[in-house]
């Protein structure tokens, strides 16, 4: 099922040059890296179980209301942000970020206001490289509570400014080295690149949990970029992975728990790592058994 949003002539959609070739070998390698962990439902799953975890935290109730302790079991799955975000997990900086959450939220079933919501709560942080992530927050907070209507839209997807991201890797072009592209990256790029994808999946025999496979095939592509660069995006984060599927299981923050430990990745501002409390998580009959992705979230 695509997002639900505004009539094709109410979004100005950038026309995207991507190369078949290309969707056709990381397709090839996302299926081939996931069956060996349990093959890509499993994936799916926890994805699903991710959302579920957002859908709690901020789709039901009122986001004012939202714990800290719940918030910070979030940010453990948000890998550009959990390295960031430790200044705004003490008061009173907790208390602006939950206004920020709250406007950001506010009318959000109104996707014509999305690029404007999502710009508005950046600008109430620093304006500097130390809160880039910031952006990626906001882009995760409305995936999370509604990813039929939004998209992934964080940085690694696409950022125009640093012209890097998924759609420069798929890009068809023999000399994509030395090309600037000239595409935006607000709502609509990235709903119109969620709706190519889909229908290369679709060709391709996937007819179900669309949203999820098109966010696993971003992670993989983006995934490979950062093999090849050895790392070098977010290198705080990611090293020399085991396996093909190491950098796509960060990339969607499904390390946010160190596997068999209530230990996260997230850091306070002392540098301390949180500990998950298991009442922050959804059952665990939900979850898949036997699985490298799940247990991760364990």
């Amino acid at each position: 099922m695509l997002a639900r949003a505004p009539l094709q002539s109410q979004l100005q959609r950038p026309q995207l040059e991507l190369s078949g070739p290309i969707l056709k070998h990381a397709f090839e390698t996302l299926v081939s890296g996931a069956e060996s962990q349990g093959g890509v439902e499993y994936w799916i799953d926890a994805l699903k179980l991710k959302q579920q975890m957002f859908q709690q935290a901020l789709g039901q109730g009122h986001p004012a209301d939202l714990p800290l302790d719940t918030f910070k079991s979030l940010c453990a799955f948000m890998v550009s942000v959990r390295r960031r975000v430790g200044f705004h997990l003490e008061k009173p900086a907790y208390g602006e970020m939950v206004e920020a959450i709250v406007e950001l939220l506010s009318g959000y079933q109104d996707t014509a206001t999305t690029d404007a919501r999502m710009t508005s709560f950046c600008a109430r942080f620093p304006q500097d490289k130390k809160h880039r992530w910031v952006r990626d927050l906001a882009a995760e907070i409305l995936h999370g509570v509604d990813p039929e209507r939004f998209p992934l839209m964080g940085r690694w997807i696409w950022a125009r400014k640093a012209n890097t991201g998924v759609i420069r890797e798929i890009w068809f072009a023999d000399d994509i080295d030395n090309i600037t592209l000239n595409v935006p990256d607000g709502f609509a790029t990235h709903l119109m690149l969620r709706e190519e994808l889909s229908q290369f999946l679709s060709a391709n025999g996937v007819f179900r949990d669309m949203i999820w496979y098109v966010d696993l095939l971003c992670a993989k592509i983006y995934a490979d970029y950062i093999g090849a660069q050895g790392g070098v995006y977010l290198r705080a984060d990611f090293s020399a992975p085991d396996d093909p599927m190491e950098h796509t299981r960060r990339l969607l923050g499904l390390d946010g728990v160190r596997t068999g430990t209530r230990r996260t990745r997230l850091k306070a501002i002392n540098g301390e790592a949180f500990l998950i409390d298991d009442s922050n998580l959804l059952e665990s009959g939900t979850r898949p058994t036997n699985n490298p992705v799940s247990e991760s979230l364990d």
